[in-house]
């Protein structure tokens, strides 16, 4: 028998934050696809120069953002279904599977704070890498890798040097950084350091906004599974 009263409120109410939550799987999805595929990111971690490669920490997040978009979308689905169906069996998968995801959202969420600032720090040592090759005067072999690497970064972020260069990087300037004036290189914003930094804050802050709403729709998820369940279970004919 169908629930009745404050109970099929609620079985409503679920099948709608479920659905909300599926839309939110599929905008996690959406954002973990653009930040894989976004240029300025995109061309800055295929570099490689002397066998060094860009760190390659950023994928990794941005693959488990790619899982757990997936893996929200057919939950979301499945706690639709469950709700419409009032079937205490489905609604307890999904709320074993939405327990587990909050699990692991939570702790992404400490992992990601703790190591916040790695990503930009470990891009800083890549491009301060090609910088000390660039500046070379022995002309070894890996130095023309180096200033092409140098040259993506400037180009991709619309940056120039490191904001404390050396004389001989100012001497090198114009060749390096064509696109920039002698005074630009007095300027904090135009650092290849500060835009490294401000590039990977931007979508941290993307991604921490998305993971804070999700977090909260699955409390109201795991609330109303609960109050549902035990309305079906209370239900008229149901035993």
């Amino acid at each position: 028998m169908a629930v009745t009263g404050c109970t099929k409120c609620i079985k409503y109410m679920l099948f709608f934050f479920n659905f909300i939550f599926w839309l939110a799987g599929g905008v996690i999805l959406g954002v973990a696809l653009w930040l894989r595929h976004d240029s300025q990111t995109s061309n800055l971690l295929i570099l490689q120069f002397d066998d060094q490669q860009a760190p390659g920490t950023f994928y990794i997040s941005v693959y488990i953002l790619i899982a757990v978009g997936a893996v929200m979308m057919l939950v979301g689905f499945l706690g639709c279904y469950g709700a419409i169906q009032e079937s205490q069996c489905l609604l307890g998968t999904f709320f074993f599977f939405l327990v587990i995801l909050f699990a692991c959202e939570v702790a992404a969420a400490i992992w990601g704070f703790m190591n916040r600032d790695t990503i930009s720090k470990e891009l800083i040592n890549f491009y301060d890498s090609a910088y000390i090759k660039a500046m070379d005067v022995s002309g070894s072999a890996s130095k023309d890798s180096a200033i092409k690497v140098l040259d993506v970064f400037h180009k991709t972020l619309d940056c120039c040097g490191k904001g404390d260069d050396t004389a001989l990087f100012l001497q090198l300037a114009t060749t390096l950084c064509p696109t920039k004036s002698p005074a630009d290189f007095q300027l904090r914003s135009q650092s290849c350091h500060f835009k490294l930094v401000e590039l990977f804050s931007e979508k941290l802050y993307v991604i921490g906004l998305a993971a804070l709403v999700v977090a909260v729709i699955m409390i109201f998820e795991m609330i109303f599974t609960m109050v549902l369940c035990c309305g079906i279970r209370n239900s008229p004919g149901v035993y």
